[in-house]
């Protein structure tokens, strides 16, 4: 018996169907070092969603938080070596590879978030280009909430400072620790409660994050928002993982970074806002910091610049002016 003509289409199509080219899709596996509860974490995942909803599809990135693929320490060298094709990290982490990337953590050079995206915007191309030098593109960038004093007692003129038993944790902070008076003290933040409460510290300097995430109030009570430095944690794509992608996709990816990085700072800000917020229900008193203390906070910025200048040369040099001539 002939088939009908109908059948005869119906075949057709079902065959033309099967033989048509489907999509490609890429799959990304993106490694975070913070939990799904952290705003830098619930923006990434965002942005993934993002970039999945204008490819159509065709690019996916599957989010490994909290360390659960490769430890803060070892991510930027799993995107630069291939191992994942993007990742996001501290950037102050890589301080001791080139001064640029201690940037933005110089104490009292940018102690609002105004001068934070006006730093950020003097140095970008600067991080960007030493990134690019290892395979890296810079995708975007966003801060934490500024590093604020914690103090057992209150202070308003920095001659109170001398003396006092300062966290420590790295170079930076031992020297800002010198510049004020204070005395640094090698304290790992796990056992930051104990310090304090056994006077082995009586000041410290974190974000108001860290101070509401570890209760502060059980063992310190002046808390003065001075918001030190806001170090950022950056958003970078392994450069030839980037150039495989079509060009559609690598517009998406862009937009998608752009719109991430204006979030992420406004999830930043609104941090800081709820944070303090919290230490103030928990009992701290907060304020602002005294003229005096401001003074002297912003000498201490003007030295610990130069130095870094001094290290990072006609580049630094040249950031800094930059910067400077935009606010």
């Amino acid at each position: 018996m002939m088939p009908s003509l109908t059948s005869t289409l119906l075949a057709g199509a079902v065959l033309a169907f099967a033989s048509a080219p489907v999509a490609a899709q890429t799959n990304w596996d993106m490694p975070t070092p913070y939990a799904d509860g952290i705003f830098h974490t619930a923006n990434i995942i965002e942005f993934a969603q993002d970039v999945e909803d204008t490819t159509g599809g065709s690019l996916d990135i599957t989010i490994h938080s909290a360390n659960s693929l490769f430890g803060h320490a070892e991510i930027r060298d799993a995107v630069r070596d291939g191992l994942v094709p993007i990742g996001e990290f501290l950037l102050s982490r890589l301080a001791n590879e080139d001064p640029v990337f201690a940037l933005d953590s110089i104490p009292f050079l940018a102690s609002s978030y105004d001068d934070a995206q006006a730093l950020w915007a003097a140095s970008r191309e600067a991080v960007s280009q030493r990134l690019a030098d290892e395979g890296l593109t810079v995708l975007y960038a966003v801060p934490w909430p500024g590093q604020s004093l914690y103090l057992r007692e209150d202070v308003t003129d920095p001659a109170q400072l001398a003396g006092l038993n300062f966290r420590a944790y790295n170079v930076a902070t031992e020297r800002l620790a010198a510049l004020i008076g204070a005395t640094p003290t090698q304290v790992e933040e796990t056992d930051i409660p104990t310090a304090f409460s056994t006077g082995r510290v009586e000041a410290m300097m974190t974000s108001p994050s860290t101070g509401a995430n570890a209760k502060a109030w059980d063992f310190t009570r002046y808390y003065i928002d001075v918001q030190a430095w806001l170090p950022k944690n950056i958003v970078v794509v392994n450069t030839d993982a980037f150039e495989a992608l079509s060009d559609e996709e690598q517009s998406a990816l862009i937009e998608a970074a752009g719109r991430a990085e204006e979030r992420g700072w406004q999830m930043s800000r609104e941090e800081t806002d709820a944070k303090i917020a919290e230490l103030e229900a928990g009992g701290m008193i907060v304020s602002q910091p005294s003229e005096a203390l401001s003074a002297k906070l912003r000498e201490v910025g003007e030295t610990m610049t130069a130095e870094w200048e001094e290290q990072a040369g006609e580049t630094g040099r040249t950031i800094v002016e930059n910067y400077r001539a935009s606010r």
